[in-house]
């Protein structure tokens, strides 16, 4: 069976997995893959490893062959004529006046398009700009507007949690997110507590939605009134972490429960009856 190497396209780049097919790969080679935009060199990130049962039916890419010394020279060169383009329109949108954010810039491997990623609050006439970077560069450019997400999945950086953003890391399409599951999920509404660097709800909020609501079917709902061992009282928070609930009692304090125990205090009360 192939294994499975991580390939990285830019060094904070995403990883993407690709099939190692016959090669024998280790940290650090440069790889030739194709690509939907057509081929790219990538640097191997991660040990090979065996496919594991839950992945084995996802179609992978196979890696095309190992990078030529020429190649890697070219994607070296690559690199450098990013950082120049990027540098120059920056340059011509501050001196132009347009209202827009550049994000980043992107090669192709074969010099065919250089294409230019910004944010801008609504739609920006750029075609000075453009024209501006043909002259200088000789090479067809494509303007492609992206919103903050995109920005941020890929500029990168640290989350509020201390790891790296979700969106550059592992998350492959964005999923829309609510504030009603910052509600289920009991978090406080305050935007700094639940927006992420892009200034959006928090991806992670959609992908743990899941968890909260099979926890909380099993818990008895906020308003209900159940006995516990420190007496009757009506639920007023659903703990799903610690799979307990937190209850109002008749004295007016507040107990925090543990399920199984209001299971143990439910059945007693129902053999008292018998």
């Amino acid at each position: 069976m192939n294994k499975v190497v991580g390939v990285k396209f830019r060094n904070n780049g995403k990883v993407y997995d690709f099939d190692s097919g016959h090669f024998v790969l280790k940290k650090g080679d440069k790889v030739m893959v194709i690509t939907e935009e057509g081929p790219a060199i990538g640097c191997v990130c991660t040990d090979p490893q065996n496919r594991n049962a839950r992945d084995s039916n996802r179609p992978l890419k196979k890696i095309f062959r190992l990078a030529t010394e020429d190649e890697v020279r070219r994607y070296e060169e690559g690199i450098r004529i990013e950082q120049e383009v990027y540098q120059y329109c920056y340059q011509r949108v501050k001196e132009r006046g347009i209202p827009m954010s550049l994000v980043g810039v992107e090669r192709r491997f074969d010099g065919s398009k250089i294409v230019v990623y910004f944010t801008a609050d609504g739609r920006v006439d750029f075609r000075e700009l453009v024209k501006d970077l043909v002259k200088k560069f000789r090479t067809r450019i494509e303007m492609r507007q992206i919103g903050v997400r995109h920005q941020a999945k890929m500029v990168g950086g640290l989350g509020a949690c201390g790891r790296p953003l979700c969106c550059s890391t592992f998350i492959q399409s964005f999923e829309p997110v609510t504030i009603k599951m910052a509600k289920e999920q009991n978090l406080s509404l305050n935007p700094s507590k639940i927006s992420g660097m892009c200034g959006r709800l928090m991806c992670c909020l959609a992908f743990e939605e899941d968890f909260y609501r099979k926890a909380k079917k099993e818990m008895p709902k906020v308003g209900r009134r159940i006995h516990t061992r420190y007496g009757e009282g009506k639920v007023v928070r659903q703990n799903a972490l610690k799979k307990s609930v937190t209850v109002l009692l008749e004295s007016g304090a507040e107990a925090e429960v543990d399920l199984t125990e209001i299971d143990q205090v439910d059945n007693k009360r129902e053999k008292e009856k018998r």
